[in-house]
């Protein structure tokens, strides 16, 4: 039956938005392995599929990250640039715009992944520390990477498959023109809906994040040796992205190059590699058989085929993208979408809408964005501290409402 694999997602949307049966709590990993399973001994993909659906970049891409998240926590540095970082908001509305306009502009050169591997212990210690809600500042994160990874060819693996394939000589420029000023727009958008959902706790007092002691001096150098390497890959990436040097620089290669000195010179590696979110990669790895199983039945291809649309108007592209990523995931929808736009002649306008629309889909449901899932199983995990689908989408439905609408205004007028 080709609709199996459809079914089999609806159930596990469902399944992730109440994670209980009786009295089970599931996680989010168990869910989306169990849906792959089914589909699997269903007969709806086969192993050898299944395998090359696994897209191995992404997956040592997160292990690479997860190492150097792990080491930067362990040895205590993660603490101590917390408080270098955050140690001037004196209340929560400035750390909710520290990390909002913060991280989010990071996001933009760190890639949206790699800051919610990171970003998450962080906002959970200034939690604990300014003694506001675990929720709000994860919400925060959250949104903040997602919107701020729109602003960069290299935020997020969507925006990256637009600027190549879109024949972007100097991608970065069209997408600061596009972008740039609706990206910022949308960030205190973000803050404002986030004070209207939160007010109580806006008003509480705060206290101010305390310096801790780096708990592994040897740890926290090779970490941060980690970090340097991060940002002089990054540097590298938009120098060959920008010039459009005959060389491959994959986003995996930043991970695996800044991992490296914990892995080569660390005694604790083995500790280190034991402890990082094996979860979550089981939930990716999962994730894209189960989406490579509904990718071949069909279905959400024939959706846009079938129906009498302009494909290439703004509206449409923000419609299509931000629903059907929920669906397939945005990686797999901009790599149907955008053939599609390529031969109908879309201008740079209808590329920018796509890699806007793709990225904002992250804030209407859990799903909508690998980032997401990031934060909440490292949530999870490191202290039980979560945020159920209906609280996600509670802010995030009126929020990507709001970033289509703002992104698609700039778009028309300018």
């Amino acid at each position: 039956m080709p609709l199996i694999p459809i079914i089999v997602l609806a159930i596990v949307f469902i399944l992730i938005t109440v994670r209980k049966i009786g009295n089970v709590r599931l996680q989010m990993w168990q869910i989306m392995l169990g849906g792959t399973v089914v589909v699997l001994l269903t007969g709806q993909i086969s192993p050898m599929d299944a395998a090359e659906s696994i897209n191995v970049d992404v997956m040592l891409f997160l292990f690479g990250m997860f190492i150097v998240g792990e080491a930067l926590e362990e040895s205590g540095y993660l603490s101590h640039l917390s408080y270098r970082l955050f140690r001037r908001a004196k209340s929560t509305d400035s750390l909710v715009l520290l990390i909002l306009f913060g991280l989010g502009l990071v996001s933009a050169f760190l890639m949206n992944d790699t800051l919610a591997i990171i970003g998450t212990p962080v906002v959970l210690i200034l939690a604990k520390s300014y003694r506001v809600p675990a929720k709000l500042l994860l919400l925060s994160l959250a949104f903040a990477i997602t919107i701020g990874s729109a602003l960069s060819p290299i935020g997020n693996p969507q925006n990256l498959l637009v600027a190549v394939n879109g024949n972007m000589a100097n991608p970065f420029m069209p997408f600061a023109v596009h972008l740039l000023v609706p990206t910022l727009i949308n960030l205190l958008l973000a803050y404002l809906l986030l004070k209207l959902f939160y007010r109580k706790d806006f008003h509480a007092n705060s206290s101010t994040v305390t310096e801790e002691p780096i708990r592994d001096k040897k740890l926290a150098t090779l970490s941060k040796v980690s970090l340097i390497l991060i940002f002089v890959s990054v540097g590298a990436k938009i120098i060959i992205v920008s010039l459009n040097l005959p060389f491959d620089f994959r986003l995996t290669y930043i991970a695996l190059i800044s991992a490296l000195p914990i892995v080569l010179f660390s005694s604790r590696r083995g500790h280190i590699v034991r402890h990082i979110d094996w979860y979550t990669l089981i939930f990716f790895a999962a994730m894209f058989v189960l989406m490579e199983s509904v990718w071949l039945t069909g279905f959400f291809q024939s959706l846009i085929t079938q129906f009498d649309v302009d494909i290439t108007a703004l509206s449409m592209i923000f419609v299509v993208s931000i629903l059907l990523s929920q669906f397939i995931s945005n990686v797999p929808l901009v790599t149907l979408y955008l053939p599609l736009l390529i031969s109908a002649g879309a201008k740079t306008e209808q590329l920018m809408a796509l890699a806007a629309g793709s990225t904002i889909a992250g804030n209407l449901f859990i799903l909508g964005a690998a980032s997401n899932v990031i934060i909440i199983q490292s949530a999870e995990r490191r202290n039980g501290e979560t945020l159920s689908s209906l609280e996600f989408a509670k802010i995030g439905i009126p929020l990507t409402i709001i970033n289509a609408l703002v992104y698609w205004l700039f778009m028309t007028i300018v």
